[in-house]
C-alpha cells in the first residue's frame, strides 16, 4: 500500500467562473466526496504534478493535508479531467476513505513476462481488461495487481478467478471474465489463385487495326 500526502486548501467560491479563476492562477479546483459530506478544494498544480508522477498507473491512499483542519481526510483519486489540447489538469475528484472500514476501488492490472506462446509458437498476448474492481480495508489496498504470463501457451486464458490472491482483497468482477489471452497470430487471407495469376501474367497485346 502506497500512502502519500497532498497539501490542499478550502475553496471559498464555487461555480464555473470561480473554477476558471482558480485554473488561471495556476491551481486546480477539486472536490472530495465521502461519508463526511462534500468539500470543495484548491490544489497547487505543481504539487499535484509531483504526486501524479508517483501514482500514475497505480492506486494510492492520499492524505489531504489542509491547514487549520482538525483532521486530515484520507482519500483516493476518483476521477481526473484534463484539457485535451494542453493536457493540463482541469479538475480532480477525490473519494474519501474511512480508516478501519471496507473500501471499494478499481486497481490497474499489470502484465509481466515473455509468454511461451509468443517466444516459441508465434502467438500474441491480448489483454482484455486493464483494471479490476476490488473490496478491501485501507491497509490492504494494493497499488496494482500483477499477472505473470511467462508460462502461457497459445490458447491459454487467464480469467478474473485466476488473478493472484492478495491479502485482504476481494475481486468484485465476474470470475469468468477474461483478463489476458495468448492467441495465434492472425494470418492475412491469401489472394485467390486466379487473381495472383492475372497479376503475374503479362497484359495481352491489343489486336492490330486493319487498314482500309
Amino acid at each position: 500500500m502506497k500512502q502519500l500526502n497532498l497539501k490542499v486548501s478550502a475553496r471559498e467560491q464555487n461555480g464555473s467562473s470561480a473554477s476558471h479563476r482558480i485554473r488561471k492562477s495556476g491551481n486546480i479546483p477539486a472536490v472530495l466526496y465521502g461519508p463526511n459530506g462534500t468539500r470543495t478544494l484548491v490544489i497547487e498544480s505543481s504539487e499535484f504534478r509531483k504526486l501524479w508522477k508517483q501514482v500514475s498507473g497505480r492506486t494510492a491512499l492520499i492524505e489531504l493535508v489542509e491547514e487549520g483542519a482538525e483532521n486530515n481526510a484520507l482519500s483516493i483519486i476518483q476521477e481526473i479531467q484534463r484539457n485535451p489540447r494542453t493536457d493540463d489538469f482541469v479538475h480532480i475528484d477525490f473519494k474519501e476513505i474511512l480508516r478501519g472500514r471496507d473500501m471499494f476501488a478499481t486497481i490497474s492490472i499489470h502484465v509481466k513476462g515473455d509468454a511461451y506462446g509468443v517466444r516459441t509458437e508465434g502467438g500474441l498476448i491480448e489483454q482484455h481488461r486493464h483494471d479490476v474492481a476490488i473490496r478491501c480495508r485501507p491497509r490492504h489496498l494494493p497499488e496494482f495487481v500483477e499477472v505473470d504470463v511467462t508460462e502461457m501457451k497459445v490458447g491459454d486464458t487467464i480469467k478474473v478467478k485466476d488473478l493472484p490472491a492478495l491479502e485482504g482483497v476481494t475481486y468484485l468482477a465476474d470470475g469468468d471474465v477474461d483478463v489476458v489471452s495468448c492467441v495465434a497470430a492472425r494470418v492475412e487471407e491469401e489472394a485467390p489463385a486466379a487473381e495472383e495469376a492475372a497479376a503475374a501474367a503479362p497484359a495481352a497485346a491489343a489486336p492490330a487495326k486493319k487498314g482500309k
